[in-house]
Order: C-alpha cells, then sequence, then structure tokens
C-alpha cells in the first residue's frame, strides 16, 4: 500500500491526539495522596488502585509512535519520487518547524514520564522510616502539561509535514526547470 501525505498526516494526528488523551485521563485519575499506615518506627503508604502508570507509559508511547511516524513522513518518497534531505532543509522555515517539532516532542516526553516514573517509585517503594511522612504522589499537573505538549508536538509535525510538501513541490519545479533549460542548450 502506498503511503499519500493525507494519510501520514491522519495517522500523526490520530496517535498525537490518543496520547493527549491517555495523558489527561493519567492525570485526572492519579491520586492527591496515599493513607499512611503507622506501625513500630515505620510508616507504610497504601494507595488507591488507579491506572496513573500504566496511562503514562501508554501516553508515551503513543507521543513516540507519532513522533516517528512525523519524521518518517517527511522523507517518505511519495509517488516513488524522492527528495534529498540537504534539499528539504534549504528551506529555512521547514528547518526551524523540524527542529521546534523535535524539541517540542522531546519536552513533551520529559513531562510524561517525569511524573509517571516518579509515581512508579511512590507505588514500589512505599515504606517510610520517617514517622513523619505524608505518603506523597507525583506532582499535579505535570502530566497534564506532558499531554499538552504531546498534543502541540504532533501539531507541529503536521505543519512540518506540510511544509515539507511544499519543498518538496519546490525542488521538483526547479530540478523540471534545470533539465528544460538542458535540453534547449543542446
Amino acid at each position: 500500500m502506498a503511503f499519500s501525505l493525507k494519510i501520514m498526516s491522519i495517522f500523526v494526528a490520530s496517535l498525537g491526539v490518543i496520547s493527549f488523551v491517555l495523558g489527561v485521563i493519567a492525570e485526572n485519575n492519579k491520586p492527591a495522596s496515599g493513607t499512611p499506615i503507622v506501625g513500630k518506627d515505620v510508616v507504610i503508604c497504601k494507595y488507591p488502585s488507579d491506572p496513573t502508570v500504566f496511562l503514562g507509559y501508554l501516553a508515551t508511547g503513543f507521543l513516540m509512535a507519532s513522533t516517528f511516524v512525523g519524521y518518517s513522513s517527511l522523507f517518505y518518497p511519495y509517488k516513488g519520487k524522492e527528495v534529498p534531505k540537504s534539499a528539504m532543509f534549504q528551506n529555512t522555515t521547514f528547518s526551524v518547524f523540524f527542529n521546534i517539532a523535535w524539541l517540542t516532542g522531546g519536552f513533551a516526553a520529559a513531562l510524561l514520564l517525569w511524573p509517571t516514573i516518579t509515581e512508579q517509585l511512590h507505588l514500589t517503594h512505599n515504606i517510610h522510616y520517617d514517622l513523619k511522612t505524608t505518603c506523597p504522589t507525583a506532582k499535579t499537573g505535570v502530566l497534564g502539561g506532558g499531554a499538552f505538549l504531546s498534543l502541540d508536538s504532533a501539531l507541529l509535525w503536521l505543519v512540518t509535514l506540510m511544509l515539507a510538501n511544499n519543498a518538496r513541490e519546490d525542488y521538483f519545479a526547479e530540478n523540471k526547470v534545470e533539465s528544460m533549460e538542458l535540453t534547449t542548450a543542446a
């Protein structure tokens, strides 16, 4: 099956929206804190069962899939016509949005993974020797911020894909003009 620009755009957008939705659901299901159970010289934190860790990792996976498909779609040889990467990066706007899309995806991954890993550590290391512990959870709002950045990343990959299409058209138009000049000169 040959991929078209439209199909690749739908893949990137869909994966980004799924990552966003999973991240927001993970943020909304995150418990405020655990319940401390005081024992002799130890506090055991009991946390309610919630899907935050699973949804956080799932949101990160969909973000990475969106980023992979977004990157791959830029240099895919649509209709069998390949464009050199150097020709694409001659377009300044494409280069700027390409780098911004990568950075946004990286920040989104960091903001999705940080609270997810922290929450997982809180759930697995729930025995504390400080009797004043309050059974903390991951920082509130960071996972939701990562979800929004995940959506932003997917949208920036879409903009970059449109700019890549413009760069492709410019490349083929320039090569057509050059080949016509060579044939008329001969």
